[in-house]
């Protein structure tokens, strides 16, 4: 059976991080490439967690590690890439 565990971790400009696991929520690629699109143009994240809503806003984001990566990405996406060490 495929793994339907979802899971993002939020990197904060403060330092600070929070790690969100939730199953997956959209029935086809076409569907997930679409929320990822509404995401974007809305500027922040939703999410239900434990019952409340949580709204995090862009602008307090310093970046977002998805996993795993949705099936379909915007085109100008690097894909297979890895980090490498630090120089």
């Amino acid at each position: 059976m495929k793994n339907e565990q979802r899971g993002i971790t939020v990197y904060f400009n403060d330092g600070t991080s929070m790690k969100i696991d939730f199953p997956k929520q959209a029935a086809n690629d076409i569907a997930a490439g679409m929320r990822l699109k509404e995401i974007f143009a809305a500027k922040q994240l939703l999410a239900e967690i434990d019952g409340a809503l949580v709204v995090i806003p862009f602008d307090s984001i310093k970046y977002v590690v998805a996993h795993p990566a949705p099936p379909t990405l915007p085109e100008y996406t690097i894909k297979g890439a890895s980090i490498a060490p630090g120089r």
